[in-house]
């Protein structure tokens, strides 16, 4: 049995082929995931149903699996913040957050270190996340392991 919150097959696989500086996004549900995405990047779709699961749900999990670098959200073309860029501010506070408005984010993810879109059931507007990947400290503090 595993230790960590995520448990799904694809997901865990997917996530272990990663390394310190590849990118996840994160989609909400209306999200042009084929178009919008590296072609290469594995796709793992949990958008069952409208509001299941929600981006904040993923990153809840997410947050006790994989180290977290930094994180990028998709903005309005007027740059406007949309409430739920707060709520992933305090899943991880500790993370560097980009604002990137929402024709330069397809370009981000359509970038070849993005290896891992998860597909959503998020309803909300710009729901839209990237996660760098980080990477572990060794024990000492002397680089990763």
């Amino acid at each position: 049995m595993l230790l960590t919150k995520c448990i799904h097959p694809q997901l865990l696989s997917a996530l272990a082929k990663l390394g310190h500086g590849s990118w996840i996004l994160i989609s909400d549900g209306g999200y042009p995931h084929l178009t919008a995405s590296h072609p290469n990047a594995e796709k793992v779709f949990l958008n069952l149903a409208q509001g299941v699961l929600t981006v904040t749900q993923i990153l809840e999990v997410l947050k006790e699996t994989v180290p977290l670098e930094a994180a990028a959200v998709m903005t309005p073309p007027d740059g406007a913040m949309q409430p739920v860029f707060d709520e992933y501010k305090s899943v991880i506070p500790h993370t560097p957050f980009e604002y990137i408005k929402q024709f330069d984010f397809y370009d981000r993810a359509r970038e070849s270190n993005v290896g891992l879109l998860i597909a959503s059931g998020d309803v909300r507007n710009f729901a839209n996340l990237l996660l760098k990947v980080g990477f572990i400290r060794n024990p000492e503090g002397k680089g990763a392991y």
